[in-house]
């Protein structure tokens, strides 16, 4: 009897055993990962010489009329502050999705920011227009704000909004967009609710819910030309797609799929929320949020200097600030 005893309990430790040094290696892998996704978002490379867009003249500014003023010095502080994730702080990330192509640092096709208040156990969501014209803070010029990445890379794109915005960016994730097609397929695909039938580059999109993969969703938030709403629907659907992928994100409670999440994501992919806030989020902050707000930014479009621009006014640019800043307290 004692014999089977001693198997037993061998066999039980052996299991334990196994099953934790298992456990250690999904821990080191993710952690591995998420190291290889991280970079500081001065790190990246010293951009090359871009010539200005247009007319555009180097000292100009945008004013709530849309015409040129002299460019005044950002007010607010881009010194990021750190944020205690243990304590369940509230804070920002700026989402730039960003199409990359062979031998060119591109343009980010997409900016979304987010605010993020477990207090509130919601998170607020916007685009930011990406011909929208601002002051690109660190050029010297006023351009579309979306050139802001392709002059100086995720710094530049983070100094510009935080002086569009006139708020700090707490955190940046960078994603080229077709690793966030690989990322869906990961999760199985989103489910969004289509308001009109639209076909687009070989794919027909009907009318009402449907169930998208990584390529279908990333053609349906690329399409604009045939949405009566041009690029303010275009974002829409951004939002329906990232929208989904945040609340699928939330749900994932099984380490071996976060570690297949981030080896998918790990080469399209950058980030400067570390490894320690990672683990901070989940554990503190994902069964606090339940809603998910989006609102827009608006404006209108105009010709000037025969260039496109989407032009937002001051009023406008204060009601947002004060959205974020209400959100956050």
């Amino acid at each position: 009897m004692k014999k089977w005893v001693v198997i037993l309990t061998s066999a039980f430790v052996v299991v334990v055993l196994g099953v934790a040094g298992y456990a250690a290696y999904i821990y080191q892998s993710v952690k591995t990962t998420a190291h290889q996704i991280y970079e500081s978002r001065d790190a990246a490379v010293q951009p090359k010489p871009v010539s200005k867009e247009g007319n555009s003249s180097p000292n100009t500014a945008v004013t709530s009329t849309g015409k040129d003023a002299s460019v005044q010095p950002s007010s607010v502080k881009t010194t990021v502050q750190p944020i205690n994730l243990e304590e369940k702080k509230p804070f920002t990330v700026l989402v730039l999705g960003v199409d990359q192509r062979e031998n060119d640092r591109g343009r980010s096709d997409s900016m979304i920011f987010l605010t993020v208040n477990p207090a509130k156990q919601s998170i607020l969501m916007f685009n930011i227009p990406r011909d929208t014209r601002t002051e690109i803070v660190g050029h010297g010029t006023v351009d579309k704000i979306n050139h802001a990445y392709a002059f100086g890379g995720v710094s530049m794109s983070v100094k510009t909004v935080e002086h569009f915005l006139d708020y700090p960016v707490n955190y940046y994730i960078k994603v080229n967009m077709e690793g966030f097609a690989h990322l869906i397929d990961s999760m199985g695909g989103v489910e969004v609710n289509n308001p009109f039938s639209f076909y687009y580059e070989g794919h027909q999109f009907d009318q009402g819910d449907l169930n998208l993969n990584g390529e279908e969703a990333l053609l349906y938030s690329r399409m604009r030309y045939d949405d009566p709403r041009g690029d303010m629907g275009r974002n829409t659907r951004q939002r329906q797609i990232l929208n989904q992928v945040i609340k699928n994100s939330l749900k994932i409670t099984n380490v071996v799929k976060i570690e297949s999440l981030l080896s998918d994501v790990g080469d399209s992919v950058k980030t400067d929320i570390t490894f320690d806030d990672m683990k901070a989020f989940l554990t503190n902050y994902r069964t606090d949020l339940k809603e998910i707000e989006q609102v827009e930014i608006s404006g209108e479009g105009e010709r000037i200097k025969g260039i496109w621009y989407y032009s937002v006014s001051d009023k406008e640019r204060s009601r947002i600030h004060n959205l974020i800043k209400e959100h956050l307290q």
